[in-house]
């Protein structure tokens, strides 16, 4: 997040560890904007923060014709900051999914060439797999497991037209803030894909910032990212651990 307050501190540590792969987290919705809000006053308020609400901002950007033009500008504005951190884009992804709102993915794509956006995320998680592993409740992941079918099939048109990249499978969206050790161990088994992406929010706790989830999850998930037992699955299923920018100049994503 360009706009975050722990921006820099981000962009020094990536210096440090230049293996890294670093993305732009696009926020369009419950965040701060990169432009001034006298610039984009149909999309923020005049503290310059975006709605709360993903439909709401969805619903402003499709049917307010004044925020079109102000949503190229400030999607520009925040990959603009994003360059000047002279970090290699690896991907583009958005908060609370945004990007994936066809008007956003849109602008995404038009500025692709400019920016070299290699990849986008695009989730993609199979239903009898979603319902089989976590204990999100089932309305939620059969809501989720129809919205976001619908906005990736628009989405993989546009980014082959576009040649961007995006992994074969996205999982972990259904065990948001819930994602442990059992989870990746039950679910390596069970995927076919390629490319694969594993959605989650590892993190450390501190008493002066905000959480990031559910109390506990940023320690639990980063415990089952640091996990023996998970990376023996992974050998043991034969899958190479890598990111995004380098899958993306392997050629692998775009066709599921």
């Amino acid at each position: 997040m360009v706009t975050g307050d722990a921006c820099e501190e981000a962009v020094a540590l990536a210096r440090e560890h230049p293996r890294l792969a670093v993305g732009l987290h696009l926020v369009v919705a419950s965040g701060r904007s990169a432009l001034a809000p006298s610039e984009i006053p149909h999309l923020v308020d005049s503290s310059g923060r975006f709605p709360s609400s993903p439909t709401r901002a969805g619903l402003r950007y499709q049917f307010l014709p004044g925020a079109r033009s102000e949503l190229r500008r400030e999607i520009r504005a925040q990959l603009e900051l994003f360059q000047e951190t002279g970090l290699p884009l690896a991907h583009v992804d958005g908060h609370l999914h945004l990007h994936l709102h066809p008007l956003v993915l849109r602008l995404i794509a038009d500025l692709a060439p400019e920016f070299g956006i290699p990849a986008v995320r695009l989730p993609s998680e199979e239903l009898k797999t979603a319902l089989s592993l976590g204990r999100v409740p089932v309305p939620t992941r059969l809501l989720w497991s129809a919205v976001f079918p619908l906005l990736r099939r628009s989405g993989v048109r546009r980014l082959r037209r576009a040649r961007i990249a995006h992994a074969d499978r996205v999982y972990g969206l259904q065990v948001t803030g819930r994602l442990t050790e059992q989870y990746l161990v039950d679910l390596l088994p069970r995927i076919s894909a390629q490319w694969v992406e594993v959605y989650c929010h590892p993190g450390v706790e501190e008493d002066d910032e905000p959480a990031n989830g559910p109390p506990g999850a940023g320690p639990r998930e980063l415990a089952a990212l640091l996990s023996p037992r998970v990376r023996k699955t992974i050998a043991e299923r034969g899958f190479l651990l890598t990111n995004s920018a380098d899958a993306a100049a392997l050629g692998r994503g775009g066709p599921a």
